[in-house]
């Protein structure tokens, strides 16, 4: 029987991935270009059928980072219990990923909550607007340069009463 590394090796080969694992947990790295065929490899031949969460970390202040943001998607096999973190890294200022909607439909708000917090773009995402705040909000909250008692955005917009929504 073929391991998840050796399975993703053979269809894709010659491909720039890293695997990991700790305490039982698979993590594949890879490059932002190979994001969607790897994706793909990993549903239909893995049975990775289920996106659970996509979220992002600021490795900002990270000793030793050499990638200011990492995109983590977090995959399910449902018949197995199977699991596997796979994750690519970016950085400023090209914050552009393709999006995993077309592959799994539960895409939708979590990349759509990442662009929100983190300003990470979806290319290809049918609908790339904010989820969580006003879309004039210009800033990014879950940034690690983001001031903690924000920049004072919170003052100009209007006050929505329990009465009043």
């Amino acid at each position: 029987m073929f391991s998840c590394e050796e399975r993703v090796n053979e269809l894709l080969p010659g491909r720039c991935r890293e695997w990991s694992e700790f305490r039982g947990q698979r993590h594949l790295t890879m490059v932002r270009e190979d994001l969607l065929p790897t994706m793909r490899v990993l549903r239909d031949s893995l049975h990775m059928n289920m996106l659970v969460d996509v979220t992002a970390v600021d490795r900002l202040e990270y000793e030793g980072a050499k990638d200011r943001f990492e995109v983590v998607y977090f995959l399910l096999n449902v018949d197995t219990s199977q699991r596997l973190i796979a994750s690519v890294f970016l950085n400023e200022p090209e914050l552009e990923i393709d999006s995993v909607y077309s592959l799994w439909k539960s895409a939708d708000w979590l990349e759509r909550e990442v662009f929100d917090m983190f300003g990470i773009r979806f290319r290809g995402h049918p609908n790339m607007k904010r989820l969580l705040l006003p879309e004039q909000f210009a800033a990014h909250p879950l940034r690690k340069d983001y001031p903690v008692q924000g920049r004072g955005e919170r003052h100009n917009f209007p006050v929505i009463t329990r009465a009043s929504s």
